[in-house]
């Protein structure tokens, strides 16, 4: 796939990453969930490896300093052509910035950020690196939602932000608009209410395609993890909340469909 080819219309999910204390013992959680072996890199972002299944990067692990103790998350990166300009919006729009834009390395260069209600993402402008180069098979990123308590003043962030069009779910008691780029539904916002967990917050939450969705969750906790809500069906699949060893939250999902998944879809 050429770098022509493979880059992301701005405001695309183009990445998933984890900071974590225990970079060695998170390696081994995931490399036995998900199948996948890691090759280090970029080094600017200190130690730093990334998650390949089958040759293909799909997602990076990094290491917390050992004197920073920050929330524990996966984080989604949304596409752009110009991390700056796009940082320069999050700020005039509201959000905030708390790391970069900076470079990593050739790879390319990002920041961190946070919408209006506290939900942290970050930006990625690919240069040798694009972004997860495989999807729809069991140990790909497959969707990406933020669960926050309402949609509609956050929405208009990320409309103005990125240039989403929005479709919401027409229902008295459902909080859900999807986010599209050229009719294509690309993520998707979720608000939930007093549902929203008190010591998480505003979230953006990473969903992974799995073979089986209850065999996923219960090696989870074979590993040391957690299941936060067990197999359920969902409308685009059997879906379960898992949080891995050090607490990093996300959604096992098998998707609606022949053991592949339409990314489009909205869980």
């Amino acid at each position: 796939m050429t770098e022509a080819a493979a880059r992301r219309t701005p405001g695309t999910p183009c990445w998933v990453s984890l900071i974590v204390h225990g970079l060695t013992t998170t390696q081994e959680f995931y490399g036995a969930l998900f199948d996948w072996e890691f090759r280090p890199g970029p080094e600017q972002l200190g130690p730093y490896v990334r998650g390949l299944l089958h040759g293909k990067e799909v997602a990076g692990i990094g290491q917390l300093p050992p004197d920073r103790h920050l929330p524990i998350a996966w984080t989604t990166y949304l596409a752009t052509d110009d991390a700056d300009a796009t940082a320069e919006a999050i700020r005039s729009c509201g959000g905030t910035v708390a790391v970069g834009p900076l470079d990593a390395g050739e790879a390319g260069r990002l920041a961190i950020a946070s919408d209006p209600s506290g939900a942290v993402f970050g930006i990625w402008q690919g240069s040798e690196h694009i972004g997860t180069m495989t999807a729809g098979v069991p140990g790909t990123p497959v969707w990406n939602e933020l669960v926050t308590r309402e949609t509609s003043m956050v929405a208009k962030f990320y409309q103005t932000v990125f240039g989403y069009e929005t479709e919401a779910v027409l229902s008295a008691d459902f909080d859900y608009q999807t986010l599209h780029l050229d009719d294509v539904a690309v993520a998707a916002l979720h608000g939930v209410g007093h549902a929203l967990p008190r010591d998480r917050g505003p979230h953006w939450m990473t969903y992974f395609e799995v073979a089986d969705t209850d065999r996923a969750a219960a090696r989870v906790v074979e590993l040391g993890g957690r299941v936060l809500q067990p197999p359920r069906e969902g409308s685009s699949g059997r879906l379960a909340t898992v949080a891995d060893p050090e607490g990093a939250v996300f959604t096992l999902i098998r998707s609606a469909g022949s053991g592949s998944t339409d990314s489009t879809d909205s869980p």
